[in-house]
């Protein structure tokens, strides 16, 4: 198959971020190291946001629902026009993988910060994905090759390949559209939701069948291409640690693969990106078996919102990678330039309640001050006194903290869980230091049903009676040394973490 070889030559003047919030932020900053003026697009729910703010100039593009505003291709491709853009970045999430957004940037005459139009329309189609990376001798998990609707042949399939098994919708992700079944009894109805789900999620009610795996790792890597067709990968990420089949923390590298398996994995993951000729930044997922099996799962055609771990352990800035390929030119550096230098841990500060089944809590940021100190990152989109929109995603900050080795970065989280004062709604913050601190993450005997397992909301209930009991014996303590004194004693700081909504 050919793809697509035209090399752009053309150094972007002024770069269109057709997101918001934190990621808007991440490309404005490194687009403006690089001397390029940044415009920011914003609904009206946006007006004050930090992305508007912080761009050289800023487009107000519709009401506050996406459907109106960042889904809406003509009104981007306006603002980019109105203020003589050359090219847009899309960041993730809305139009980052969405075929026609990059035609019709393309056709507008301006440079899409991403990969061809082919490429996303390949990999976002799973069933496509699969039949693209099988000609390149990529792991896949037993399962069909083409969408199934089929009751009777389907369940004929679902046999042979043996119970559990999973259905899978083609399109979107998410966790949307998928259904494991454990026995042939419940296949029939489980296969009409799965339809049913991936036909109102994603307007295309394509499944597949594949077999399920029961205790799976989530491990996932980072693969650069350029227009010379040179790829690399940046090494892995573990992203094992979810809840509702969506990451809450990641890390690079991973636990537990070994020199030999990393590069099997690496290899396996530069032929994904080959097999629909990729270029730019994208990650190739993975899931792993108990007995250490790979097999692809997909293969993500944008930035991720994990990628600052990768940052660190690699010292590479990727926004400026991305921007650098997409105007022509080549990666500057082989595979066997890339080493990896310590351990990075992110944590996703979602505005959620774990202890309410990690439902949204949205509100007012009464307190918000963010953690410092060496090795310690914080990318987020808000400042105190501001309010979580509950339009979008309810994701505050991203938390990153990198350290010499894996039990450093580990602890220097949980000391940065601590300061990290957050008050007005409930955060996942708490579920995070719980993770930290729980013996399967720390030794890394985890997967990906670590909340199934170990989380209860009751864990959380208790350590936050526990640091109450804490707080009223050093006010006691206080207000007795008080008495003694009959002076005025300011009251000491306990150190005890500040992310409750609800406080003594």
């Amino acid at each position: 198959m050919q793809f697509e070889t035209v090399k752009p030559m053309h150094k972007i003047q002024k770069l269109l971020v057709a997101n918001r919030g934190e990621i808007a932020l991440r490309v404005m900053r490194s687009a403006k190291e690089m001397g390029i003026a940044t415009v920011a697009v914003y609904s009206e729910a946006d007006r004050n946001a930090l992305h508007t703010r912080f761009a050289d100039e800023a487009i107000c593009i519709g009401p506050p629902a996406s459907s109106e505003s960042y889904l809406r291709i003509d009104k981007i491709l306006a603002a980019a026009k109105q203020t003589n853009a050359d090219a847009i970045h899309p960041g993730y999430g809305f139009l980052s993988e969405n075929k026609e957004f990059a035609i019709k940037i393309k056709e507008a005459g301006l440079i899409f910060i991403g990969p061809s139009p082919e490429a996303i329309e390949i990999m976002g189609s799973k069933l496509a994905a699969k039949e693209a990376v099988a000609k390149f001798n990529v792991p896949l998990v037993p399962g069909t090759s083409e969408p199934i609707d089929d009751i009777v042949e389907a369940k004929k399939v679902a046999k042979e390949i043996g119970y559990p098994i999973l259905i899978k919708a083609s399109a979107g992700g998410g966790g949307k559209g998928m259904r494991v079944v454990e026995d042939e009894a419940s296949f029939e109805e489980q296969m009409d939701r799965a339809i049913s789900e991936a036909k109102s999620s994603f307007g295309d009610g394509s499944v597949f069948i594949e077999k399920f795996v029961s205790s799976p790792r989530h491990i996932e890597f980072q693969i650069f291409g350029d227009h010379a067709g040179n790829t690399v990968h940046l090494f892995e990420r573990e992203c094992s640690i979810q809840r509702r089949h969506q990451k809450v923390i990641e890390e690079a590298p991973s636990a537990i693969l070994t020199p030999e398996l990393r590069a099997s994995m690496g290899e396996a993951a530069i032929n994904v990106a080959k097999s629909c000729g990729y270029y730019g930044a994208g990650t190739v997922e993975f899931i792993m078996d108990e007995k250490m099996n790979f097999y692809f799962l997909e293969m993500n055609t944008r930035l991720q919102v994990e990628h600052p771990v990768t940052e660190e352990i690699t010292g590479l800035d990727l926004v400026k990678l991305q921007i650098k390929v997409a105007q022509g030119e080549d990666i500057p550096f082989k595979q066997e330039d890339l080493h990896i230098n310590g351990h990075a841990i992110e944590v996703r500060v979602y505005a959620e309640d774990p202890a309410n089944n990690f439902l949204p809590d949205i509100g007012t940021l009464q307190t918000y001050i963010r953690p410092q100190g060496h090795g310690i990152r914080v990318d987020d989109g808000f400042e105190q006194g501001m309010t979580i929109p509950f339009y979008y995603d309810p994701m505050i900050a991203k938390l990153i903290c990198h350290a010499e080795s894996r039990e450093d970065a580990i602890d220097k989280m949980i000391r940065a869980i601590n300061e990290y004062e957050i008050t007005g709604i409930e955060t996942t913050l708490g579920f995070c230091k719980f993770v930290m601190e729980h013996e399967a993450f720390r030794s890394g005997n985890f997967d990906t049903k670590f909340v199934e397992k170990y989380f209860t909301p009751e864990v959380l209930q208790t350590e936050g009676i526990e640091e109450e009991r804490q707080l009223a014996g050093v006010l006691a303590a206080t207000l007795l040394d008080q008495a003694k004194k009959s002076v005025a004693v300011p009251a000491q700081s306990t150190g005890q973490n500040k992310w409750k909504k609800n406080r003594l």
